[in-house]
């Protein structure tokens, strides 16, 4: 059995076909995707699958990494928030280091990329690869899974103008993009339905989890799952949890999470939210290494309530993974999250740590109500967020490219 016989369990047969249709005229054709990391965070994660998926496709696909030093790091950590929107000044010497990466990492990946018919290029890490691949034939696309809908001007216009020369651009929701000389394209990031972090776990399993974590099977639980990031609100987190166990003060706060090699702020952020914890000893704080798949599943799946309070977020795959456990989603009203949780319907959206306790008190007691959106939820993502769906839509730009995004386009 293939690995998309699989899919098909979950998805049906005629979602298969439909892939099989849309690769068939990119048989043998070399695809490469480019970021800066393979563990931590959606990116790498979504790359995980979509790489083997695309070649069983049978399409010639690889994944590369482009690698610097730390001040590399702190330049593009930079870049990120200043394309969420934050004043966030990065110095010449700065971007001189960001320039010096992307042109030795070319000098490596240059006899791949220029002879790739496709290229797609996550994020501003690797953004300035294209400016060192005069000979490329094929296809470029840059892939930004940030919400850039705001950003820091300058910054902006900085990597604006090493994005131009790309042949498209895609971004997670009409809402994030900005002006560019090419195609535009949305296409919402996924999740995949038989990794590690999503498949059906055994009752046993989640119970020796939260055995070793020493959380109580009997009380309720809120956990959020992100990086210790603070666009994801960590210690918002813990005020609207320390407000809401007035009212239900059984309650227990898992907040589990990594790091990403490429993010050098995360030790300092983990510190504050231990600071934050303080003594509590239902604050339950877990760094969690990258491999933890089935340990996020199952501490999910045990959740009563999923909450991800960003300030700031590309799309928010943690949400995705917690509606797909059949959880209703405390969310931040903001970026998208708002494509999934559905005010009232699979969650609420809440923009202060007062609003996420008011929806944490009116749900644990809201039993009926709770299963009614998780039910909810589960269905949502079925129809709209698994990595079918993203494989189809990146089938689809890359037809729609060698066919000059042509208005009709027959595939026979």
């Amino acid at each position: 059995m293939s690995m998309l016989d699989d899919y098909a369990a979950v998805t049906g047969s005629d979602v298969i076909a439909q892939l099989h249709q849309l690769a068939e005229p990119m048989q043998g054709m070399k695809v490469v995707h480019v970021n800066s990391t393979r563990s931590g965070g959606g990116v790498a994660e979504i790359l995980t699958k979509m790489v083997p998926l695309m070649r069983e496709l049978g399409i010639d696909t690889d994944w590369e990494i482009i690698s610097g030093e730390g001040d590399f790091y702190t330049c593009t950590k930079g870049m990120h928030n200043a394309l969420q929107g934050h004043r966030i000044p990065i110095s010449q010497q700065l971007l001189d280091v960001y320039a010096k990466t992307n042109a030795d990492n070319a000098e490596a990946l240059r006899p791949t990329l220029e002879q790739a018919d496709f290229v797609f290029i996550h994020d501003p890490q690797p953004a300035a690869l294209l400016q060192h691949c005069p000979g490329r034939r094929g296809k470029w696309i840059w892939r930004c899974h940030i919400d850039a809908s705001h950003p820091y001007r300058p910054v902006w216009r900085y990597l604006r103008e090493r994005i131009a020369g790309y042949d498209a651009s895609v971004f997670s929701l009409a809402a994030f993009a900005q002006e560019l000389p090419h195609p535009k394209y949305l296409i919402p990031p996924s999740i995949d339905p038989l990794t590690d972090k999503n498949v059906e776990l055994e009752q046993a399993e989640i119970d020796a989890v939260l055995e070793e974590h020493q959380l109580d099977p009997e009380r309720p639980m809120l956990v959020q799952i992100s990086r210790f990031d603070r666009f994801k609100d960590p210690l918002g987190v813990i005020r609207a949890y320390q407000l809401a166990r007035e009212f239900s003060p059984h309650l227990q706060l898992v907040l589990a999470g990594g790091g990403a090699t490429d993010d050098p702020e995360g030790a300092t952020v983990l510190e504050e939210v231990r600071a934050a914890a303080s003594d509590d000893p239902n604050i339950h704080i877990l760094l969690l290494p990258a491999d933890a798949h089935r340990t996020v599943n199952a501490l999910q799946r045990a959740a009563d309530l999923v909450i991800q309070k960003s300030l700031r977020e590309g799309f928010g795959l943690t949400v995705t993974e917690g509606m797909w456990k059949g959880k209703a989603v405390i969310g931040g009203d903001v970026g998208g999250i708002r494509l999934q949780v559905i005010d009232h319907h699979t969650g609420f959206l809440v923009n202060t740590p007062e609003g996420a306790a008011l929806r944490i008190r009116y749900l644990l007691h809201q039993p009926e109500k709770l299963q009614e959106m998780g039910e909810k939820a589960r269905s949502l993502v079925l129809e709209n967020f698994l990595i079918t769906r993203h494989l189809r839509e990146y089938l689809t730009l890359m037809v729609a490219l060698m066919n000059n995004a042509g208005d009709r386009i027959e595939l026979g």
